[in-house]
């Protein structure tokens, strides 16, 4: 994996083998920041990245200025992994260890952004634009972005406003 832009571009970052993860192509990362772009300065910016994995995403957000990125993962080897690079690139990064429906049913802060990328055909993976919704995790103004396979369609919440492909990845937008 490699951060894009920002303070750390170009630099790579090798994962343990251990972390059984699915990280987002750098030419889909790349494309979502272009469209993430054109409506945010990313400098002081508020971020909750689930489901993070490797925290690419993560990373990606706070090397291009981001104040904060709250990242969440179920599996103790994702978020020791982020909290590590983290910490030695002091980036403003806090990955938290719990399950990511749990951590949308009781929120602790807002976010300018929310990036969620479920394992591909995950049950449930709709539930996540309305939990985000239904508690107020948005500010005003921001985006929630999940990432899935082209076969799921999350078109029909109330809050959607389209989706991106890029190959085998899709990306849906709500507001």
């Amino acid at each position: 994996m490699r951060i894009i832009r920002g303070k750390y571009k170009s630099r790579r970052i090798t994962a343990p083998k251990s972390i059984k993860a699915r990280p987002t192509t750098d030419f889909a990362k790349e494309s979502l920041f272009n469209i993430l772009g054109n409506d945010y300065d990313f400098n002081g910016l508020e971020i909750l990245d689930l489901f993070t994995g490797i925290g690419s995403i993560s990373l990606e957000f706070a090397s291009r200025g981001a104040k904060k990125v709250d990242a969440v993962d179920v599996e103790f080897k994702s978020v020791k992994f982020v909290n590590e690079i983290a910490k030695e690139l002091e980036l403003p990064i806090r990955a938290y260890k719990n399950n990511a429906f749990s951590y949308l049913e009781k929120p602790r802060s807002t976010y300018d952004i929310i990036f969620a990328d479920p394992p591909y055909g995950m049950e449930g993976l709709d539930k996540i634009p309305t939990l985000v919704f239904e508690n107020k995790m948005l500010k005003e103004g921001g985006t929630l972005v999940v990432e899935h396979e082209k076969r799921t369609d999350l078109s029909n919440h109330a809050n959607y406003v389209r989706t991106k492909s890029y190959g085998k990845v899709n990306f849906s937008f709500f507001e």
